[in-house]
């Protein structure tokens, strides 16, 4: 089977200040972030990918990109949504800015965690590195039922949620700066009995689009 992997698209304008969006920060995505749901959805219909099914974390950012990547690429079935590719809660981090935490914590903390994902202690995340590992292997356990080559999966969900799934799936720590995905950008995997291939990692939509055709 095909498992492609997405970020969704911008939460922030041109003119707005990035802050740290978590579980308790549900913005909705702004007019980039919005074609940058379609044009994941272009590159699938051009990749030659036929969905079976796609599913989404449950925020707005989530629910909305995977929505707009469904119908951009012909998928007529209900998206899914699963509260298991929720993204963390940043804690007293979330909804401030870099300069904010900073002041409080460090530029160290921040770089530990965008660079080698190390959770800062104290500052109240949540799940823990544990559990969300368990969420990604039961995720992926309800995705691979059907290990058919022509069985093609898109999950659309966050970036500290993508962590984890690199993680499990390159076979290599979280900790990695590979790690790492693009607001917008994708992800795929070609999974068969005993064997799991990364075919790519943070890829604009463009640039996959012909790792989607040899994959089809």
């Amino acid at each position: 089977m095909l498992l492609i992997l997405a970020r969704h698209g911008n939460t922030f304008g041109p003119d707005d200040t990035p802050v740290w969006v978590g579980a308790n920060e549900d913005l909705p995505l702004v007019e980039t972030g919005l074609e940058q749901s379609r044009a994941i959805g272009r590159a699938i219909r051009d990749g030659g990918i036929t969905l079976d099914r796609v599913i989404a974390g449950p925020l707005k950012r989530t629910r909305t990109g995977a929505r707009l990547a469904a119908e951009t690429c012909g998928f007529t079935t209900e998206v899914e949504i699963d509260d298991r590719l929720k993204e963390i809660d940043y804690g007293v981090w979330g909804g401030k800015p870099d300069s904010e935490i900073e002041e409080s914590w460090g530029r160290d903390a921040i770089e530990n965690w965008r660079e080698r994902s190390i959770v800062p202690e104290g500052a109240g995340w949540n799940p823990s590195p544990g559990t969300l590992r368990e969420n990604v292997k039961a995720v992926l356990g309800s995705v691979t039922g059907d290990l058919s080559p022509d069985t093609a999966v898109l999950i659309v969900t966050s970036n500290g949620i993508l962590r984890y799934f690199h993680e499990r799936l390159a076979g290599d720590e979280a900790a990695s700066a590979e790690a790492k995905v693009k607001t917008g950008h994708l992800c795929a995997v070609r999974i068969e009995p005993g064997r799991i291939d990364l075919l790519a990692w943070n890829r604009a939509p463009g640039d996959i689009i012909p790792i989607l055709k040899d994959a089809a």
